[in-house]
């Protein structure tokens, strides 16, 4: 079992029909956190904002670039206050700390005091991407599990078990991937994360491990080291 684990969330993921939230969704995330907690993993979180905003779409309406990744900053925020909300409410005690300031809503992100919350058994949630343009929330997830020491970042998909040849809902005779190093990434063009973050991830030698979020247990079992989905590193086994 991982010791200290950072989950990486899209917000596409806590989206139900028509609507930015489904509070099914929510009550079903923060249960599996919590039992996941109760076994002992230190837990954060870092989660994105494309149930509310995507780039594609802000390009496409004439915003400039810079001022579309803010707005989904802000986005990724409104999304870690909502899973804050999810797991109060099942007694699990959290703290959102976010990479732009503001105060009356949640803490600066701090690294020490991130590394305090989780000793002291708090799920730390990290909204506000990396708090520049031109990052994505992926490459947050790469910089934030370095800066916490995680032992893996747990890549939660939305319907997709692992890592394949292309994409299966598209391609029927894709393959899954058991394992993979970050190179295989980059060279043979896998669209897990952006080049960005698999290169942070190669650097800092962090273990990666891809799943389906939407099967019940599959986060307590992804947190307790079962091999669900496809696992990345830097090494080849």
């Amino acid at each position: 079992m991982y010791k200290r684990v950072l989950l990486k969330l899209s917000g596409e993921a806590l989206s139900g029909k028509e609507k930015n939230f489904d509070p099914e969704v929510l009550k079903s995330l923060a249960t599996e956190i919590k039992e996941a907690q109760q076994l002992g993993v230190e837990i954060a979180i870092v989660v994105g904002g494309g149930n509310f905003i995507r780039g594609k779409t802000v390009a496409d309406i004439g915003i400039d670039r810079v001022q579309g990744d803010y707005m989904g900053m802000l986005a990724t925020i409104i999304n870690a206050l909502a899973i804050q909300s999810a797991l109060e409410g099942v007694g699990v005690d959290t703290r959102v700390q976010t990479s732009i300031e503001m105060e009356k809503v949640a803490e600066p992100f701090i690294q020490r005091r991130a590394i305090r919350h989780l000793e002291k058994g708090r799920v730390v949630i990290f909204g506000g991407g990396t708090g520049s343009p031109y990052f994505s929330t992926d490459t947050t997830a790469a910089l934030r599990a370095s800066e916490i020491k995680a032992d893996v970042i747990l890549m939660a998909k939305n319907g997709v078990d692992g890592v394949y040849s292309a994409d299966p809902k598209k391609d029927p005779s894709a393959t899954k991937f058991e394992h993979l190093t970050y190179m295989d990434l980059l060279n043979k063009g896998l669209a897990v994360m952006d080049s960005t973050a698999t290169s942070m991830c190669m650097d800092n030698n962090m273990e990666l491990m891809v799943f389906n979020m939407n099967e019940t247990g599959n986060i307590v079992k992804a947190m307790k080291g079962e091999k669900i989905g496809t696992i990345i590193n830097k090494e080849e086994k």
